[in-house]
């Protein structure tokens, strides 16, 4: 299955910029994004939710690969390409503000000192992030790393292109009902971990900014 099904659903990044609402073969009303989508619990439920999106996951480990083309082939999914690999190589590929939503979900929290440059949520990848979101897209995140948590806090109330969309405490500690939870969410919730969750919004660009400028695409839908 590995070897038949990636290939269809692999983005191809070969030759630059491209239109990610042609990777699907048929029209979408949207591009989400997710950002190392592990088993791809979460992934497949939101597309499955939202058969009008168009999902893209990056993910680099082939077990969490596999265990999502399993549940794409079984449940006939056909709104999710994939790139298996860095998800910050995707985002430089794609236009501005072609994204409506991007969630990054129980990501790895580095925890040493010394490898926390690695951490995704960062001043690079927020910029990126910021060009690739539509005025107005949600920005997803959730943990169960206390450290994690106030990085991305401390990190993303630095950077004035987003707003914390939280109007008490029960917005960061009880899963919205449409955010369907993951593998790792229940193993850390089966430990008595406390999980939070964060939502913010990409703010409007000045100017009217918000219109994406699209790079040339280069071949066709699958």
């Amino acid at each position: 299955m590995f070897e038949e099904l990636l290939p269809e659903l692999r983005v191809d990044l070969s030759c630059g910029g491209f239109d990610p609402a042609r990777l699907f073969r048929f029209p979408v009303d949207d591009i989400w994004l997710e950002v190392g989508f592990g088993g791809g619990e979460h992934l497949a439920a939101q597309a499955l939710a939202h058969p009008t999106i168009g999902m893209l996951g990056c993910e680099p480990f082939v077990n969490g690969i596999g265990r999502l083309l399993g549940e794409i082939s079984r449940a006939d999914i056909r709104n999710i390409r994939i790139h298996p690999d860095d998800a910050r190589d995707l985002i430089d590929r794609l236009p501005d503000a072609s994204v409506g939503r991007v969630f990054v979900l129980f990501a790895d929290p580095w925890p040493k000192r010394r490898h926390w440059r690695r951490r995704f949520i960062g001043p690079d990848s927020l910029a990126g992030l910021a060009r690739i979101m539509k005025d107005g897209a949600e920005l997803r995140l959730a943990s169960d790393r206390a450290t994690l948590v106030r990085w991305m806090l401390r990190h993303l109330g630095d950077h004035g292109d987003f707003e914390w969309t939280a109007r008490g405490p029960a917005d960061w500690r009880v899963r919205p009902g449409d955010w369907p939870p993951s593998r790792y969410e229940e193993k850390a919730l089966s430990r008595g971990e406390t999980c939070t969750y964060l939502t913010f919004r990409r703010r409007p660009r000045p100017h009217g900014g918000g219109r994406g400028t699209m790079r040339p695409h280069c071949g066709s839908p699958l």
